[in-house]
């Protein structure tokens, strides 16, 4: 019985050094929704510490495999499928799914695997793992191995992606030290058996660990430390590959509003960091800027235009509209977010005044629509403002009369293209043009052909064009993919291809809305827009109007106000025209109202028959992990009286020596785990059975145990009294477990 506490306390401790081995493989999870496209990392989580739980708790395999395969079934359930969970249609889009996708690798089209399958892998991936880093931290007890890989990952992703691997790193420092002191020290206990009784252990072993621990990381952290001694090799790896990612779409960026233009082109991973919020009648398009020069890669601004002025008084005309315009007067309120990387304003079209701001002059940009708040001579990011402006609504008929006599200054400026310009996308936007009668029909056109044309939506290996290739020609004529800076500079340059006046504008979709305020009597919503968000649109100049907002961007709708103006004539050819244009601003209407980048993916991934998918409420995640929680733990502390259950029910209906064995072996355990019990190493059965047997005053143990030796030892099963032995196996179990 002295080995009773080396049991108890080593059972902590191999718990605690297990529970490091989940932390240290939640450090490979957290960069995954960064630097892949993969979503719900919150559900892997939860599925990951599902199954480290089951390996340590250490049920029989047929009790884990089929909970961990019902947790499997229920993620995938949760993601991917609409049908009744687990019905024969559930059942049937399953088996369609495995068997496209073993089809798909047997033809080595690794890339048409749908997202429900590689979810799949994923899953049991993660249980898989489980499995490995429970032998390798509590039964072999070698953690070196795993926490080097842990370090090396981490600093390679902080090195060579948009990860920041700085918390990382801390974390799995500390976490490392832990289970490396925990696992040396369990291992010396069983080693030595040392038998350190109550707080004893803590005072000898554990609190020296902790200190030694705690000092080291506080000395590593506030060390003085030298500057990087190499130099950084991602961008020589960039330039060896032809700048920002080369021709094959490598080149990774994080989605988000930036300054610099000039290289469009590559793929970007996703990150909802909220940048503000907005109070408004309704979604806007939230502008910051355009840019005006085309150079065949992305865009620059011009050094000739409108020098910046300064506004004292916060009122602001940017002059983008004239008078005969439908305007509407509103008003809203911006939150800046401290997670905002530019000082620029975000404002609504027909913005007229900034009021409630900590600025005391704003200078404005007429020519690209920049406004950045100073104070005291000094651009600073606002907290908060209100904006006040007249939103516009334009008529079909107004911009199909607006004709074409356009300012010199606009004119010049607004329709410039490279000389590098390809001929064929002169071609083609004459081509697409053909039919057109005004400016905004062709506008029209242009917007719309990419709808209808295979033109498709996405972030993932969005390739830079090469050296020597325009960066329109190569997504009209050869890729046919890509996402808004694609579809809106195109729109751009075939309108100015055909003498139309056009320009590039940058900014933020609407957001999502996530509640609804009460502002001096009046309901209005509340809008939570986030680094997806960011956005490109173009703008399209109608003389005698100004300028118009167009969304090409597939999937995107225009939030630009069109309305049919009414004439009060009724003849059969005006009833024609009022139709048509009754059928364009449904178009305009029925087109998906806003989606961000994120959504944009979510759809692409649903076109290549990953099924359905839906978001689950955070609280419905908190209650579900609750009661998933509290009926491990009520499993965990019941399992033997579980395990008796079954262990009995096998036993009757199958009497026999190998159902014997294994109840009598069970039955060990089960008595094991009893303090005044606990057998010890150098004990045989019978000297055990002999304590046990003192301990109840019987002597069940001793028979169990005499039938037991002679089926091992003699083979004899002949004279076997099963049913006796049955009755006094579950007699002992019930005294045991009492």
């Amino acid at each position: 019985m002295a080995n009773d506490p080396i049991e108890r306390n080593q059972s902590l401790f191999r718990g605690i050094v297990y529970l490091c081995g989940f932390l240290l493989f939640w450090e490979w999870l957290r960069p995954l929704d960064q630097i892949t496209d993969t979503a719900n990392m919150a559900v892997f989580v939860v599925y990951a510490a599902f199954c480290f739980f089951l390996s340590f708790i250490h049920l029989p395999w047929f009790l884990t495999i089929p909970m961990k395969l019902i947790g499997l079934a229920f993620v995938l359930d949760g993601l991917f499928i609409g049908q009744r969970f687990l019905s024969g249609e559930w059942f049937r889009y399953v088996y369609e799914h495995i068997q496209f996708n073993f089809d798909v690798m047997v033809a080595n089209q690794w890339w048409q695997m749908t997202p429900l399958f590689r979810s799949m892998l994923f899953l049991l991936l993660l249980w898989l793992m489980s499995y490995l880093l429970y032998y390798w931290f509590v039964v072999a007890k070698r953690t070196s191995f795993f926490v080097i890989l842990t370090i090396v990952y981490v600093t390679v992703l902080d090195t060579f992606t948009i990860y920041e691997g700085k918390g990382a790193i801390i974390r799995t420092f500390l976490i490392s030290l832990i289970a490396m002191g925990l696992s040396s020290f369990t291992k010396e206990m069983e080693k030595e058996s040392i038998a350190i009784r109550g707080r004893r252990v803590y005072q000898a072993w554990i609190i020296p660990l902790m200190v030694v621990v705690l000092f080291a990381s506080v000395v590593g952290y506030a060390a003085p430390k030298k500057a990087p001694q190499w130099p950084d090799p991602v961008p020589f790896i960039q330039g060896a590959v032809n700048g920002v990612g080369g021709s094959g779409g490598n080149s990774i960026q994080k989605v988000g509003y930036g300054t610099n233009d000039e290289q469009l082109g590559g793929s970007f991973v996703q990150d909802n960091t909220p940048v503000f919020q907005a109070v408004a009648d309704s979604e806007h398009y939230w502008r910051i800027e355009t840019k005006d020069v085309y150079t065949g890669k992305g865009w620059i601004r011009s050094s000739e235009g409108n020098p910046s002025e300064q506004v004292v008084a916060n009122d602001i005309n940017l002059g983008y509209f004239s008078d005969a315009v439908k305007r509407e007067d509103k008003v809203a309120t911006i939150a800046m977010n401290d997670n905002a990387t530019f000082s620029k304003l975000v404002y609504p079209y027909g913005i007229q005044k900034v009021s409630n701001s900590e600025a005391d002059t704003l200078v404005i940009n007429p020519t690209t629509g920049e406004i950045i708040p100073q104070k005291n001579g000094e651009s600073f990011q606002l907290n908060g403002y209100e904006l006040a402006y007249a939103q516009p609504s334009f008529s079909f008929s107004q911009l199909s009369e607006s004709g074409t006599d356009d300012p010199p200054q606009i004119d010049q400026a607004y329709t410039q293209l490279p000389e590098s310009l390809p001929e064929q996308v002169r071609d083609l936007a004459e081509e697409i043009i053909a039919e057109s009668s005004n400016r905004y029909e062709k506008a029209r056109a242009v917007e719309e052909y990419f709808q209808r044309n295979g033109f498709e939506y996405s972030t993932k290996n969005i390739p830079v064009p090469d050296e020597g290739e325009d960066y329109t020609a190569q997504f009209l004529f050869d890729t046919q993919v890509g996402y808004c800076d694609n579809f809106s500079t195109s729109m751009v340059v075939l309108l100015r291809s055909v003498g139309v006046p056009a320009r590039w504008a940058k900014g933020f979709t609407g957001g999502e809305q996530i509640d609804t305020v009460e502002v001096n009597g009046e309901l209005k919503n509340v809008y939570q827009v986030t680094s997806a968000n960011a956005h490109s649109w173009v703008e399209v100049y109608f003389p005698d109007i100004g300028w118009v907002a167009f969304e090409p961007t597939k999937g995107f709708g225009n939030h630009t106000d069109f309305y049919i103006e009414d004439t009060g004539e009724d003849d059969e050819e005006s009833s024609e025209v009022d139709e048509n244009l009754q059928e364009q601003l449904e178009q305009n209407q029925e087109q998906t109202p806003e989606m961000d980048e994120q959504d944009m993916v979510g759809k692409a991934d649903e076109s290549n028959g990953s099924g359905g998918s839906f978001t689950v409420p955070t609280w419905l995640w908190i209650v579900l992990i609750v009661l998933v929680l509290i009926s491990l733990g009520l499993a965990f502390k019941y399992r033997y009286h579980l395990m008796t259950m079954y262990y009995r029910k096998k036993y009757i209906q199958h009497p026999g020596q190998r159902n014997y064995e294994a109840a009598y072996e069970f039955l060990l355990k089960v008595l094991d785990k009893k303090e005044d019990l606990n057998r010890s190493s150098d004990q045989t059965l019978k000297e055990f059975a002999h304590s046990v047997d003192d301990h109840y005053r019987s002597q069940e143990m001793g028979q169990l145990t005499y039938h037991y030796e002679r089926l091992i030892y003699q083979r004899d099963s002949s004279q076997h009294p099963w049913d006796k032995m049955s009755e006094l196996w579950e007699n002992l179990i019930k005294k045991t477990l009492s």
